[in-house]
């Protein structure tokens, strides 16, 4: 199974650190975001990943190169004016492919998290698979108390919560998707979200709780704060 890192977006609201640098190569713990996730994938057994990029995305691929330091295989997928997430996708499909499964994980490029990527696993190859998505949630942060979608107790995902069955969790960008999800789309698909949501009403999305930490760095606030934590995680 191949992974992408999302990293294709301009970081709107990390400005002005993102004016001069893209949102994936902005420190925290001494080293840039994007390298945790290559460090991660690394150790979960990955050796090909897809990054997509726009913004200030020469920097990207000055930096990491070809991925030998990590001991991984980068490939780029160029977008000049940035995509949106599930048009990102779309576009790199290709690069995507392989000859053991149709499936592949998606990060996005800024968050933070000791989620444990081995956890997440698509259904064995071979058989008819029951969905298309598989999604890691987490807790709601403060910023965003309302929650993407509710996680039954069997394990699916939906956009709205039913009876007694609690409240939504937040989607931490991180996931297992079947290139069957993006039939008929071209790379002007728009977000992801629409996508997923249309998949969720057929009962074809499962969710993975994960209960440690979880940073969306999207602001210079928060990256503060994930730069503070992890200088005292070092001490």
């Amino acid at each position: 199974m191949k992974a992408m890192i999302l990293a294709a977006g301009k970081g709107e609201r990390m400005r002005p650190l993102t004016l001069t640098t893209p949102k994936p190569l902005l420190n925290a713990g001494g080293k840039p975001l994007i390298e945790y996730h290559l460090e991660h994938l690394h150790r979960a057994g990955f050796r090909d990943v897809v990054i997509n990029h726009a913004w200030l995305g020469e920097q990207i691929e000055y930096t990491l190169g070809k991925g030998e330091r990590f001991g991984l295989s980068l490939h780029y997928s160029r977008e000049g004016e940035p995509l949106e997430t599930a048009g990102g996708i779309v576009r790199a499909l290709p690069l995507l492919g392989s000859a053991d499964t149709d499936w592949f994980m998606v990060i996005n490029g800024d968050i933070w998290t000791d989620f444990d990527l081995t956890r997440l696993q698509p259904p064995v190859s071979g058989e008819p698979s029951a969905v298309d998505a598989i999604l890691v949630m987490a807790d709601n942060p403060v910023h965003h108390r309302q929650g993407d979608f509710c996680l039954n107790d069997n394990g699916t995902l939906y956009e709205e919560c039913a009876g007694k069955e609690g409240e939504k969790l937040t989607f931490t960008g991180i996931s297992v998707l079947h290139r069957k999800l993006f039939d008929g789309l071209s790379d002007q698909a728009g977000k992801l979200a629409p996508v997923l949501q249309a998949a969720m009403g057929k009962g074809r999305v499962a969710g993975l709780y994960h209960s440690g930490v979880w940073v969306d760095v999207g602001t210079p606030e928060r990256l503060r704060a994930l730069d503070q934590q992890l200088a005292v995680q070092d001490l």
